[in-house]
This record gives structure tokens, C-alpha cells and sequence, in this order.
């Protein structure tokens, strides 16, 4: 009975520490806000929603607990699965320690048949020879928003900690590393660079998530990564993405609201892992500088260029740029 009061008293201290979410920022948003999934239909998320304490408990007691999928030109399309603390899997798969790594994240409700997945996949090994994982963290994904928000922290210090194996079996250095994700798997790239203290080569946020991250202490930041980038295309209080200037260098494409050939806030944010994604093909979308939000609200931005996404992991740069694009691929 002691022993079960006991757990119960360390859960209940662990969660009210755990939990990211302030006062102010319920006020920022309206209570119900819709989300696409991983197959970009729409969700109703409501940040006023109990969280899942059990299974925010027993993320953080196992972090490690996802899914890592491997593709390489190998297996393009078969998936190997990589799993921590088990050498032989990565040894015996096709990973090539040679090769660049990029790890992509997807978001709220998705899982690893979300379209961000073969998006980017089939970009960089459409290109050439690349080690990409995906990460599935579905488990706490399909958990409601609230829940999934408190338990980004964790999911990011497991991918921090897959990583850091990676190396460890490989010899891979932190320079050949790049993470990616999308909506809440920003936050959680940006938790995983903070994990390997800020020694991976990129980091990118694409349209990282608005709700219940504003004020966020743990959301992602410039400091997660050697470079750290963040693709706006559905920010501001009244869209899914946060607005605010998080990263090295801040792309605003076309504002940084709503996007071109987009009829719903749903493809306005799915827009950012789609420029990523034409621009690791084609390395084509190039940001001007701006001063001000001024200048990005009204296209009158006239400072140096600098280009969107790609996949050259010695990428360095900083301020805010807006890029204007097309209605459709390759935008």
C-alpha cells in the first residue's frame, strides 16, 4: 500500500512538472482548433482536454519507445527497422555510414505512412545515396492534442538517445546528421538537438506547431542544432503553425499565412513539408531578407537572398526571409 502511494505521489509530481502548458496561451487560441492527420484530413483538437496521465507516465519512464524506419536505395520502399540498444539491427541493416542521415518526424495524428514520410524519402533518394528514419511516434500521436503536447519532451529525449546509439555503433559523426519534423515532430527535433546538445548539422521545423507552444519553454529553438531552420506557411494565432521567429533563419513563404493553390488552413501547414521536400530535389526556392513582419506581410522584403530547405548539411545563415512560390510542385 506505501509502495503504491509512493508511485502515485512521484507520477502526480513528475506530470505537474511536466506540463508545458501556461495560462496565457489557452487565451491566445479558441479551445477547439482542427488539425489535418497524417493523411491531411481534418481533426478537432481540444486544448482543454484531460491529459492521458498513465500514458504520459509510461512515455516518460521508456523515451526510447518509438519506431525507427530505415530506407535507403537499398530498400526504397521496404522499410528496416532499427531499434536502440540492439546493434545487430542497425549492422545488419542497409545503413550506410558513409552516406548522410536525415531523420524525418511527422506529426499530431500521423504515424509512418504519413504523407511528409514518402514525400521526403523519395526526395533525397531520388537524388542520391541517403540513410533516411523515419520516426513513428504514433502511440502518443493518436493521443488528443493535450496529451500528445506534454509528451513531445519525451519522444524528442528518446530520439536524442537513438541517435547518440546510432553514432555509437556506426562512427557517424554528428555532421552528417539532419532532423526534420513536422507540426509537433518540430518540437520534437528541436528536443532531440537539445538531447545531443545542439551537435547535429540541421535541424528543420516545418510549420512547427502554434497551439500550446507559444509560450512553450520547450518548443524548438536556434540552439538545438548546428543550424537551425523553421519553414512558416500556416502561421499566427489564427493558423496551426507558430508565427514567431524560432530558428537561425526563418523562412515566411508567401507571408507565412496561407499558401497558393491552397483553399484550407489543413493545406496551408501540410505546404511546408512539400516546399521542403521540391527543394531537396531541385534546390530552387530562394528567400529575400526582410527587416520587419512589416515587410513580409506586404512582399517588400530587399535584403540577400538565401535559399529554402535543400539538403547541404553545411548550411549556416540567420535572419528572416520571405519566399514566394507557386501554386503547385515543384512550386
Amino acid at each position: 500500500m506505501k509502495a503504491s502511494l509512493l508511485l502515485c505521489v512521484i507520477a502526480t509530481v513528475y506530470l505537474a512538472s511536466a506540463v508545458p502548458i501556461k495560462e496565457e496561451e489557452l487565451g491566445v487560441y479558441p479551445r477547439f482548433v482542427t488539425f489535418p492527420d497524417g493523411e491531411g484530413l481534418p481533426h478537432v483538437a481540444d486544448l482543454q482536454a484531460e491529459p492521458d496521465h498513465a500514458l504520459l507516465e509510461e512515455i516518460h519512464r521508456d523515451p526510447a519507445n518509438n519506431l525507427y524506419l530505415l530506407f535507403t536505395r537499398n530498400n526504397p520502399t521496404q522499410a528496416q527497422t532499427l531499434i536502440i540498444n540492439n546493434s545487430e539491427s542497425i549492422l545488419n541493416s542497409n545503413f550506410n555510414p558513409e552516406d548522410n542521415t536525415i531523420v524525418v518526424v511527422h506529426g499530431w495524428l500521423g504515424g509512418q505512412d504519413a504523407g511528409i514520410n514518402p514525400t521526403i524519402r523519395d526526395a533525397y533518394l531520388g537524388k542520391g545515396s541517403a540513410n533516411v528514419i523515419v520516426l513513428d511516434w504514433r502511440r502518443l500521436a493518436l493521443s488528443n492534442y493535450v496529451t500528445a503536447v506534454i509528451g513531445v519532451p519525451d519522444i524528442g529525449v528518446g530520439l536524442g538517445q537513438f541517435v547518440r546509439f546510432l553514432i555509437s555503433v556506426t562512427g557517424i559523426p554528428y555532421e552528417s546528421i539532419h532532423l526534420a519534423g513536422f507540426s509537433l515532430g518540430a518540437h520534437i527535433v528541436g528536443n532531440a538537438g537539445r538531447e545531443l546538445e545542439g551537435r547535429v548539422a540541421r535541424v528543420t521545423g516545418l510549420d512547427p506547431a502554434g497551439p500550446l507552444w507559444i509560450y512553450n519553454d520547450n518548443k524548438i529553438t536556434e540552439n538545438d542544432g548546428v543550424y537551425v531552420e523553421a519553414i512558416h506557411t500556416n502561421g499566427g494565432v489564427d493558423g496551426l503553425g507558430i508565427g514567431d521567429i524560432v530558428a537561425n533563419v526563418d523562412f515566411f513563404p508567401n507571408g507565412g499565412r496561407s499558401q497558393p493553390g491552397c483553399l484550407t488552413f489543413l493545406c496551408d501547414h501540410d505546404r511546408s513539408w512539400e516546399l521542403f521536400g521540391a527543394s531537396v530535389t531541385y534546390n530552387h526556392l530562394t528567400g529575400t531578407e526582410c527587416e520587419s513582419s512589416w515587410q513580409v506581410t506586404f512582399n517588400s522584403c530587399s535584403g540577400a537572398p538565401f535559399p529554402l530547405g535543400n539538403d547541404d548539411l553545411n548550411k549556416t545563415g540567420s535572419g528572416f526571409y520571405r519566399v514566394n512560390t507557386g501554386r503547385r510542385y515543384p512550386f
